[in-house]
């Protein structure tokens, strides 16, 4: 793409050169003011899309340690400068016409090459326009875009000219200067827009509808709460877009992070090669329950808990939780542990709830272990089968693992139970075959169970 911009911005240059020479020697030829003015504007064209051909090419390289957003706003200065030419050759053509058509005479001659000059000029500026519009769309280049419109009040101006050079003909001699007048208001008309345009993309306006479309876009994202943030800027071809979403705060992180990604493609489904940021905010939903505020304040507090519980008792809730905390630690530091979490859960619920933490040693990690002789295997598993049994709901125990351990053998174990049986009926039966066993074998540290549903 960057070649297509180079390459017709060359051709810009050409056809501004060859267009400016015409315009002079007819202009110096007839004497036509109008064509004169013409031939500077031309002029003004070609060091214009000399300077857009440099701009784009700068444009076009990466960003860099000292340009982090790229170099796409070169384009806008180069059309600002531009922009600048127009009004000082506006000014140029209002002051000499006016002067012409206060008192000062010229001749002028409307000759055939004025008209052929005037008309080819026309026929150059429309297919000019035409293409290089087409680029700066697809490009989004403001310096091409620039030259598309210098063509394009070329091809009015030229216009103007012409009908310029018909009242010359005609025998009305002020005609010529009329039509000066006209070519410089309308340069001035093209250099206004053009020059607001340029000046909203240096001052980072947003482009227009460009909110509206990133918060539709955001909104469509499922586990997105609120939008508080949206900002876009365009520089070049390329929009950078901010925006700050709410998201639950009971979602975990790993979710959080594909929510961003999702929140990022939806929006670039809607506006291509944007470069979008996405910053999250943690929310209180209504729907979050004592639970969800219970375990947020646990994790925020970088701390496991399990079996939680929560009670309304004559109209005052009642929190219970186990609390995991370093074997290691002395009676007093675990406990002022567990003071700050009831504290801080009471500050997240309110004041009239009451909170009871269950203290036990978090499971070590990566803890060094070896694989149980064989006869010791088959002895736990002899064992696991007889507590089984003597339940009546545990059966088929297989999968039977031990480990020995500093601490302790850890044994792991697998079953099958009814599958119409409850989670919480299931546990408390698996649970008590866990205890049996550690009761029969105190050389079992720990002992962990998982149930599979009977085919």
């Amino acid at each position: 793409m960057q070649d297509v911009k180079e390459q017709v911005a060359l051709t810009s240059i050409a056809a501004s050169a060859a267009l400016t020479l015409a315009k002079a020697v007819v202009g110096v030829l007839t004497g036509s003011l109008a064509i004169l003015s013409e031939a500077g504007h031309s002029l003004i064209d070609l060091g214009a899309t000399v300077m857009t051909y440099v701009a784009v090419r700068i444009s076009g390289k990466p960003a860099d340690a000292e340009h982090h957003y790229g170099h796409g706003k070169v384009e806008s200065i180069s059309a600002l400068a531009e922009t600048a030419l127009l009004f000082l050759l506006s000014g140029v053509v209002i002051w000499e016409a006016s002067k012409r058509l206060l008192g000062e005479t010229h001749h002028v001659d409307a000759t055939i090459w004025a008209f052929g000059v005037m008309g080819l000029s026309m026929v150059v500026d429309f297919f000019r326009a035409r293409a290089l519009s087409r680029v700066a769309r697809k490009t989004a280049s403001h310096a091409l875009e620039a030259d598309a419109l210098h063509f394009s009040s070329d091809m009015w101006s030229s216009l103007a000219v012409i009908v310029g050079l018909v009242g010359l003909r005609l025998g009305l001699p002020w005609a010529d200067n009329a039509a000066a007048l006209v070519v410089a208001v309308l340069v001035c008309i093209v250099g206004w827009k053009l020059g607001k345009r340029t000046i909203d993309t240096l001052t980072d306006t947003a482009p227009p509808g460009a909110a509206a479309r990133i918060t539709q876009a955001a909104r469509r994202v499922a586990g997105v709460v609120s939008i508080d943030q949206v900002r876009a800027r365009a520089v070049g071809e390329i929009m950078f877009v901010d925006v700050g979403v709410g998201v639950s705060r009971t979602l975990p992180l790993d979710r959080v992070s594909a929510l961003k990604d999702e929140v990022k493609d939806a929006i670039r489904a809607d506006l291509p090669g944007a470069e979008v940021i996405v910053t999250t905010e943690p929310r209180t939903l209504n729907s979050e329950s004592v639970m969800d505020a219970v375990m947020v304040t646990a994790r925020n507090r970088a701390l496991a808990v399990h079996h939680v519980t929560v009670h309304s008792i004559a109209g005052r809730l009642s929190v219970s939780l186990d609390l995991e905390v370093d074997g290691t630690l002395s009676l007093g530091a675990a406990h002022a542990i567990a003071d700050g979490l009831e504290q801080a859960i009471v500050g997240e619920i309110g004041a009239d709830v009451e909170v009871e933490t269950h203290i036990e040693p978090l499971q070590v990690p990566q803890r060094a272990g070896r694989e149980a002789p064989p006869e010791r295997v088959k002895a736990v598993e002899i064992a696991l089968a007889e507590i089984a049994a003597e339940g009546r709901v545990i059966r088929d125990v297989h999968n039977v693992r031990v480990r020995e351990t500093d601490d302790g053998e850890i044994v792991n174990f697998h079953c099958r139970v009814d599958p119409a049986l409850t989670v919480r009926a299931v546990h408390e039966k698996v649970d008590d075959v866990e205890r049996t066993l550690r009761e029969r074998s105190p050389s079992i540290k720990r002992v962990i169970g998982h149930a599979e549903p009977m085919h």
